[in-house]
């Protein structure tokens, strides 16, 4: 799908973005997260270590897909906002493991595992606002993704999206890290081209 035009400035799409999942119905936010929770089964047996994240505000996705992994016998591991970046990560133990974080997200209370844990994951959920067919993430701007996955290499890193967020062309930079793949609620795991 292809999003209108906004010129090339990252900040116009994001501002876009945020304003379109703000207008999505709290009903169908929840139906979106039980489908990615769901995938997330599909994705489990593939990998034994899975980096995720715990959604916030209209973010994509749910407790219930971190508690899927789990259930089906993944670790899990949340980041950790240390300051500008990179994330630190710790083990996702359920809901009750989780404590507020000092910059308003939930992060996982106990042991930290340090910033490489996620080069030793065997897949990594990253969140995104959008994603584009060549990998392109839009993030939202802070760049600890971008530098907590630079040096990242045979990590399968999928941007989770609602459908409509997987797009034709976003804009790009060379620090950008590429995606390999999108999890959304209606297409599931979407191998991405990396062109």
């Amino acid at each position: 799908m292809t999003l209108p035009e906004f010129g090339s400035g990252k900040q116009e799409w994001r501002k876009h973005l945020v304003s379109r999942r703000k207008a999505v119905p709290a009903e169908v936010r929840e139906a979106e997260a039980q489908a990615l929770a769901r995938s997330a089964a599909a994705l489990a047996w593939r990998a034994a270590t899975v980096c995720a994240y715990v959604p916030v505000g209209s973010e994509p996705g749910s407790l219930a897909l971190l508690d899927e992994l789990r259930s089906a016998g993944r670790r899990v591991l949340l980041p950790v906002v240390t300051g500008a970046a990179p994330l630190d990560w710790g083990v996702y133990f359920g809901e009750d493991s989780l404590v507020p974080g000092p910059h308003g997200l939930r992060e996982p209370s106990g042991l930290r595992l340090g910033p490489n844990a996620v080069a030793n994951a065997d897949a990594a959920l990253v969140p995104a606002l959008a994603v584009d067919q060549r990998g392109v993430r839009l993030g939202r701007g802070a760049g600890h993704y971008d530098r907590s996955l630079a040096g990242v290499s045979g990590v399968p890193l999928i941007a989770v999206v609602r459908d409509e967020e997987l797009v034709d062309l976003l804009p790009g930079e060379p620090h950008d890290v590429r995606m390999t793949a999108a999890l959304t609620p209606g297409g599931g795991l979407v191998t991405l081209s990396g062109m």
